[in-house]
């Protein structure tokens, strides 16, 4: 069921019992499928969003060309298990005299919050309006967008909504490059170039195992890998703790994570990888 407004939306989750949500921009891949196959587990209903958040989008960045195509997105959401999408217009979601943004201090101050100022509050602002609107007992978001994830769930908590918010690990093509709408920017061989990416966060998780645990030297061990193709042109390459700060040693805790932001053939991608001792 396709549903374009809040009341819509409302109408078709009424005595839905137990609702699951998958929030997307659309342009959906397999990730996105395996966000609706998780929910679709532990759900009675599951909504999926389709939005393209301008709220989210700095100047100067993606959001006139972020890939659109509802017919291919209700078809992966269908064929996934999604009962109903939402996808609303902005002026719905953002009408005249909309005056109100979600701030999440700390963990939104890093990484790709000091990439894109203002990235966060429009992703928290945005986020919290669809948990109010679908009222669901849990929300998945994929793992490969790990700071989002932080922020959503810091949000959550603070502000006592009743929803679970899930994680879900990154769903990767065979080369290893983690799945995103933003791929289809890339040519062919930006797509090969791309999978450096993934190389420098395996080798810092490699040396991470082997006992490395100086952030200093596993940056440097990431980003040897990173910069051996010249046609990838790294932003960040960092090594955080639960924080998403980085230390200068890192104590054992599952949170531990190594992200990367770079640009391939002008195209912005991140991804990331967890820290777990053998």
């Amino acid at each position: 069921m396709l549903v374009h407004t809040p009341g819509a939306l409302r109408a078709a989750l009424e005595g839905s019992g137990r609702v699951g949500l998958v929030p997307t921009m659309g342009y959906l891949h397999e990730g996105h499928a395996t966000l609706v196959r998780r929910a679709r587990q532990s759900s009675d209903r599951v909504v999926l969003s389709v939005f393209v958040n301008p709220m989210q989008f700095g100047r100067n960045e993606d959001l006139g060309r972020y890939p659109r195509d509802l017919d291919r997105d209700l078809r992966v959401a269908g064929e996934a298990g999604a009962d109903v999408v939402f996808h609303p217009e902005p002026d719905t979601m953002y009408p005249p005299g909309f005056a109100s943004a979600v701030q999440v201090a700390g963990v939104s101050g890093p990484l790709d919050g000091a990439a894109r100022p203002g990235h966060f509050a429009g992703v928290a602002t945005v986020v919290l309006k669809l948990l109010n609107l679908a009222q669901p007992a849990q929300a998945f978001f994929g793992e490969k967008d790990w700071q989002q994830l932080a922020v959503v769930r810091r949000m959550v908590a603070d502000l006592n909504v009743p929803t679970e918010i899930v994680g879900v690990p990154t769903v990767r093509a065979d080369s290893g490059l983690a799945l995103s709408s933003r791929n289809s920017y890339l040519s062919p061989e930006g797509q090969a170039q791309a999978v450096a990416l993934s190389a420098a966060l395996r080798a810092v998780q490699r040396a991470y195992v082997a006992g490395e645990r100086d952030v200093a030297a596993l940056k440097r061990t990431g980003l040897d890998v990173l910069t051996r193709d010249p046609a990838v042109e790294p932003e960040y390459l960092s090594v955080v703790g639960p924080d998403l700060r980085e230390p200068d040693v890192l104590v054992p805790d599952p949170l531990n994570r190594v992200l990367v932001a770079a640009r391939v053939g002008g195209v912005r991608l991140i991804d990331n990888l967890p820290l777990l001792p053998a």
